[in-house]
């Protein structure tokens, strides 16, 4: 065999396989920048701070029903923001002996006169979307008991309140003051065994400001999916 005559095939095919390796990477790279540019947090708003008043909105829900602030004034109203197709929203809506987490707030807290508003800020196109029936269906399903959910496709209801992940809460005192702000509970894991024995601050803040008394921790640093706008 001539050893010359093998040389070039084999840079040839040295060369072509550095080239796929290399274009391999380049795709990888530019996936990579694309995905970490969707998802990143610096391109989500601001966490509004609680203490002072709650920024004024009007939304339709998915019946069609129209919903305001000013239209709850009197009431304590809930804001939680959620995502079925999130774990860490799984995580807080999964049965356990016959009921989820947040089904049980929202029937306990809805029963007591609050108003409960379970809102959607995926744009379309991104993960989370849905039809207002498909919302409508998957909540009858899960056994959710929100006074409403609201589609907020166009992200403005989430940017006003600063909405970063899936779940986040914000509650609205009678007066229109935002009381507590951030995420449902201390345990930021998608594991539903974690819900037991957590802190539920959503639920400490409705149980103290229904009863007349100070709510000891209104700010925390939600944890979840982030909110596909």
């Amino acid at each position: 065999m001539n050893s010359t005559a093998t040389r070039p095939r084999r840079s040839r095919k040295l060369f072509i396989l550095a080239a796929v390796a290399g274009g391999v990477l380049l795709l990888g790279g530019i996936a990579a920048r694309q995905i970490s540019a969707m998802s990143d947090p610096v391109s989500l708003p601001d966490l509004v701070t609680a203490g002072g008043p709650a920024p004024a909105f009007t939304a339709t829900d998915t019946r069609g029903r129209s919903h305001s602030l000013a239209g709850y004034a009197g009431k304590w109203v809930v804001l939680e923001w959620f995502n079925h197709g999130c774990p860490y929203t799984k995580k807080h809506y999964q049965r356990v002996n016959g009921i989820g987490n947040t089904q049980a707030m929202q029937q306990e807290y809805t029963r007591r006169g609050v108003i409960w508003l379970s809102i959607i800020s995926s744009s379309p196109g991104r993960q989370g979307y849905t039809t207002a029936e498909k919302a409508e269906d998957m909540a009858r399903d899960r056994g959710a008991a929100p006074t409403a959910i609201i589609r907020d496709t166009a992200g403005v209801l989430g940017r006003l309140y600063g909405a970063r992940t899936t779940p986040q809460y914000a509650i609205i005192d009678p007066q229109g003051v935002l009381r507590y702000s951030g995420a449902i509970d201390d345990r930021p894991t998608p594991s539903a065994r974690d819900v037991a024995g957590a802190t539920n601050y959503a639920r400490a803040a409705l149980d103290a400001g229904l009863a007349g008394r100070p709510i000891e921790t209104a700010q925390t640093q939600p944890y979840g999916c982030d909110v596909k706008y």
